[in-house]
């Protein structure tokens, strides 16, 4: 009996008929055909019963989530349902998703043919890096009658951990691809200007750069020849994540701390791509997790456990503790690409010794976040003195974010002042230019 539910419809049938009945003590006449019809609703409530717990009906399941989920993103959720009943039949499914979600009218309903079997799906879009907790499937069947609900659990509790975003790992990856054809070719793929490495001596041809002629060679062969620089590989990079409470900000249902983690992610795979080594430093109050850096393919998924997991801080960042273990840590000059937050001027003037310090034995790249709800107080129309009061502020804030980026140029540190939604694409296209100019 804990399997046999009844909907709506058999509530509202009986209702109906004991307002009926109730009319009917005013009106015995039609006592006899309310009569008959409680009779032949009961029949039909156990004809309903037969057909759900009585006949060799059943129904199975399975649902497919993969092995991670991908955070931000749109998610899909696969699930196969097969019916064994030799009837018609309106199914009702309840899937436990995980309470982060905090979906509590969940439900997905269709209709099943003679044993039928449908394959169903719906999206999740997970806010935050963990684990998820799926429960159990339960499916509801009902007949065409409708006077009563069989239930069906399948046990399918299962863990899945919800990654960093990794949907675009194959965009970005784009930005690879010449390397990689070349390799495949047997070939070494070469950038004009890109390096001082010398390889080879080649024939001029068109587009080559007129600077790299080899003016002997040309001599002696009577025809223009060229020298030709191969790409600098095994260079050192480091990511160096903040994990403080100015991280905590939220934007678009994200904290700036997750599109730090997604950036990271995606630049690491092009970085790993170009054959540099990637390094990986979290801090807080306190230096937390340090990954040495490595060019090995396997090393990604390093970096993937050690993102997933990462939850912001509610203390003051720890800079200095950041430099000493860069110092013990980092043998060689490296690129430095720091995923930080600064609100106020003041705030950033007391880190700045710290960061000339490593911008002199490193290649420092600051990466810092614009206030977008500033930036609209900016932009929107005062129409109060309160609101003029908001703007003075905001323009307050936006100009010292200003001076900031003046501030980090002016003792040659570079930097990058962006929307959270632009930021993955600013720190691989930076990252690019900088190996282009050979700045590492």
């Amino acid at each position: 009996m804990k399997h046999l539910f009844f909907p709506a419809r058999f509530y509202y049938s009986w209702g109906i008929v004991a307002v009926c009945f109730l009319v009917s003590f005013f009106y015995p006449a039609t006592l006899t055909l309310v009569s008959f019809v409680a009779i032949g609703l009961l029949l039909l409530t156990c004809v309903d019963l037969v057909l759900l717990f009585f006949t060799k009906g059943a129904m199975l399941g399975v649902r497919s989530v993969g092995k991670m989920m991908s955070n931000g993103d749109e998610n899909r959720i696969n699930l196969i349902i097969q019916s064994l009943y030799r009837l018609p039949i309106d199914v009702e499914i309840i899937d436990e998703i995980p309470v982060r979600f905090q979906e509590r009218n969940f439900t997905i309903r269709t209709t099943f043919q003679a044993k039928g079997k449908q394959n169903l799906y719906y999206v999740l879009t997970p806010k935050e890096r963990g684990e998820y907790e799926f429960g159990d499937i339960h499916i509801l069947v009902t007949t065409i009658l409708g006077l009563a609900q069989r239930r069906f659990t399948i046990e399918h509790s299962e863990t899945v951990k919800v990654y960093p975003s990794f949907v675009n790992l194959k965009r970005f990856q784009l930005h690879a691809m010449p390397d990689r054809q070349a390799e495949s070719t047997g070939q070494r793929k070469y950038q004009k200007g890109a390096s001082t490495e010398f390889d080879h001596i080649k024939e001029y041809t068109r587009g080559d750069d007129i600077r790299t002629i080899n003016w002997k060679a040309s001599a002696r062969r009577n025809q223009w020849m060229v020298n030709s620089y191969m790409d600098e590989k095994s260079q050192q990079v480091y990511c160096l994540i903040d994990k403080g409470r100015l991280m905590k900000f939220p934007f678009d249902g994200l904290t700036l701390l997750d599109y730090a983690i997604h950036a990271s992610l995606l630049f690491s795979n092009v970085a790993l791509q170009k054959d540099d080594k990637i390094g990986l430093i979290t801090f807080a109050d306190k230096v937390h997790e340090v990954l040495q850096p490595s060019k090995n393919k396997k090393h990604f998924n390093s970096i993937l456990e050690m993102l997933y997991k990462q939850k912001t801080d509610y203390l003051d960042s720890d800079f200095e503790a950041l430099y000493a273990t860069l110092s013990r840590k980092s043998g060689q000059r490296s690129l430095l690409m720091l995923f930080t937050n600064f609100e106020t001027y003041s705030g950033f003037m007391r880190y700045l010794q710290v960061l000339r310090a490593m911008s002199r034995k490193h290649l420092l790249c600051v990466i810092f976040f614009e206030n977008t709800e500033v930036s609209k107080l900016t932009s929107s129309t005062a129409e109060s003195l309160e609101d003029v009061y908001k703007q003075t502020i905001a323009e307050k804030f936006m100009y010292e974010k200003k001076l900031i980026v003046k501030e980090l140029q002016k003792h040659g540190i570079i930097s990058i002042y962006t929307q959270p939604k632009n930021l993955t694409v600013q720190v691989v296209n930076k990252y690019l230019d900088l190996k282009a100019k050979q700045f590492i």
